[in-house]
């Protein structure tokens, strides 16, 4: 059966269709609008296109080539403008077939009077006057094209605006009558009851027309009328029965929370395994409990832990094929079964729960969403049954026992994960230096094997070089790499570990440093000052590389939030150029790190004055990290 809608579920459902319906509409107009500015910016070009024909014209025929071929260079521009588009403008050609058609034709005769220009004859001004005339008509015709088609874009536009007006005000009748259907008149149905109620009618009742929460407030409404009568007639035998129902759940509240706190004190599997089952034999009062464990195939029942359980019963069933026993069902239908074990005709499956005296077991499937987990067991000397509280409320416990059990696998998998992050790092950062290096290291060694066979000793000595220089590089790559796998934090305060960086730094470099702190602050935690130690050492080792500077500054704001900049007097470089060098990798992999909690990186260079690495963390850094 279709699960009815509820109040929410329709109500959002309209509003969302409405919602869609809109952003169709003003998406499908932006379209349109950007498609018409960029046809406009395609228009202005076209036309720029045949001022530039007159001007090559009346430049053929004169002797500064240079200029003809700056002119002609700059037309191809705009040619390629036109194909490439520009989507910052924007600037773009239309793609209907006749536009596409008319500018394939001016390419066409652009390159046919490119090459009558270009000739060794030059044409004479009128012949150049000519054929630019004819050209231009080429492009008129492409500019007639386009103009064309954004009238054409122009009108679907007007139309689709008028559809999004008649949108709106159907939109607004149809949340009204929405909100008339679904609410109002839903509520003034309850509003008579309640008036009735009020007047002392208490056989009032109100129609439940509907299935959503009006409906459910409705049907509640009515067994608050039929409450409220039989309390009128029979107060004392009502106030009993809720007294006592109130402290059955009482009970299953309590039993809830002292599970709930229960997992969140358990340190292990055992630990948790063996004292939910205790909770669960006191709470359903039953004489041995059994908690078993499935694997992901749902092939095997596993005993995590058991309680009043005979000790032959425990070693039988330390691990139970699913199906070998009614206690381990197979994950498709698992449900709460109560199986009785003495009957008319006794299963064998059950022996050794009947020779141990038992009568009835109960089993729990112990779920996470829809994948199954393990099951519980419940033993009773007796015929027991199941009330529909208490089925409620070992359920609720089976979710418990899941959740923790899946708390203490993502642990595992986080612990798991945590590792192989590491070893990505490690590959990561073998791969962006000592790799390089290595293949920068092999090509001179081909290099040199070339130049001892042609006896070219001038290279031989160059290539010597440039090799003893890699390795010297390489070996630098190996210390800075050990000096960031080896550092270590104050968890009180980064500044220690900033000037033991930096000392460290001036020995190798010979380089003189500045550090400057600023301001008071929470400390960071660990795992945040260890991101930001390697951050500053990769910038000073981008300093050392490529800056080649005198000397460097590492200021320090701790409020109102933690910022480094690590600061030298280089030679800069231009932040806008973007190749593929080793600065670039190392900005790479300074910003990895920031991301990895949660900070930016900036960088300010300017060629021949310096280069600013800025990192700002976020202003509850520290208060997150130090927090209980």
């Amino acid at each position: 059966m279709r699960k009815p809608l509820t109040l929410a579920a329709k109500l959002g459902l309209i509003g969302t269709a409405l919602l869609l319906l809109g952003l169709a509409s003003i998406g499908l107009t932006l379209w349109m609008t950007w498609q018409l500015e960029g046809g406009a910016a395609a228009v202005n070009e076209a036309g720029r296109m045949r001022m530039q024909t007159w001007r090559l014209a009346q430049a053929m025929g004169a002797p500064d080539l240079q200029r003809r071929d700056a002119l002609m260079a700059g037309f191809e521009q705009s040619l390629e403008l036109l194909r490439r588009g520009d989507p910052a403008r924007p600037l773009f050609m239309p793609q209907d077939p006749r536009s596409q058609a008319r500018f394939a034709e001016v390419q066409r005769d652009w390159l046919a009077l490119r090459q009558t220009w270009r000739a060794e004859r030059q044409p004479s001004a009128a012949e150049a006057a000519r054929d630019a005339d004819a050209f231009v008509q080429r492009v008129d015709g492409l500019v007639s094209a386009i103009e064309t088609q954004m009238a054409r874009l122009t009108s679907v536009l007007n139309a689709v605006q008028l559809a999004m007006v008649a949108l709106t005000i159907a939109s607004a009748v149809a949340l009204l009558y929405s909100a008339y259907l679904f609410v109002f008149n839903p509520l003034a149905q309850l509003q008579a009851g309640l008036t009735r109620i009020g007047g002392g009618d208490f056989a009032a009742r109100v129609e439940v027309s509907s299935t959503d929460e009006f409906g459910d407030l409705s049907a509640g409404f009515n067994q608050m009328a039929q409450t409220l009568q039989g309390l009128y007639q029979n107060l004392e035998a009502k106030v009993r029965e809720k007294t006592e129902r109130l402290e059955e759940q009482h009970q299953r509240l309590a039993a809830l929370y002292e599970a709930a706190a229960f997992v969140a004190r358990a340190r292990s599997l055992e630990e948790l395994g063996n004292g939910f089952a205790r909770q669960l034999r006191t709470v359903a009062h039953a004489d041995a409990v059994a908690i078993r464990w499935s694997d992901e195939g749902n092939q095997h029942y596993l005993m995590l832990a058991s309680d009043g359980l005979p000790a032959e019963i425990v070693q039988e069933e330390a691990c139970l094929r699913t199906h070998e026993c009614l206690c381990g069902q197979a994950s498709a239908g698992a449900s709460t079964r109560v199986i009785p074990i003495h009957a008319v005709n006794p299963n064998p499956m059950l022996g050794h729960c009947g020779r141990a005296g038992f009568r009835t077991v109960v089993g729990v499937p112990v779920q996470l969403q829809d994948r199954l987990v393990g099951e519980i067991n419940l033993f009773y000397r007796q015929d027991a049954g199941l009330a529909p509280d208490e089925r409620a409320l070992l359920e609720t416990l089976a979710a418990h026992l899941a959740g923790a059990i899946e708390a203490f696998r993502l642990a595992a998998l986080e612990r798991e994960s945590a590792v192989a992050q590491e070893r990505s790092l490690l590959a990561s950062e073998l791969h962006d230096s000592i790799a390089q290096s290595l293949s920068f290291l092999k090509l001179q060694v081909g290099r040199l094997h070339g130049a001892l066979q042609r006896g070219d000793r001038p290279q031989l000595e160059a290539t010597l070089a440039e090799v003893e220089a890699g390795v010297q590089e390489s070996l630098a790559d190996v210390r800075e790499l050990l000096l960031h796998f080896r550092t270590r934090t104050n968890n009180e305060d980064i500044a220690q570990a900033l000037r033991a960086t930096l000392h460290k730094f001036e020995l190798q470099t010979g380089l003189t440093t500045h550090l400057s702190l600023e301001g008071q602050g929470l400390p960071l935690g660990s795992d945040v000052q260890i991101q930001v130690l390697h951050i500053v050492q990769e910038a000073l080792s981008n300093v050392r590389k490529h800056a080649q500077a005198r000397e460097v500054w590492v200021e320090v704001e701790r409020a109102p939030q933690w910022r480094f900049e690590i600061r030298d007097d280089g030679q800069g470089f231009d932040a806008e150029d973007n190749p593929a060098d080793d600065t670039h990798v190392g900005l790479r992999i300074m910003r990895e790190r920031a991301a990895r909690i949660g900070a930016q990186v900036e960088v300010v260079s300017v060629p021949g004055s310096g280069t600013a690495i800025v990192l700002s963390l976020p202003e509850k850094t520290a208060a997150a990290v130090t927090s209980p």
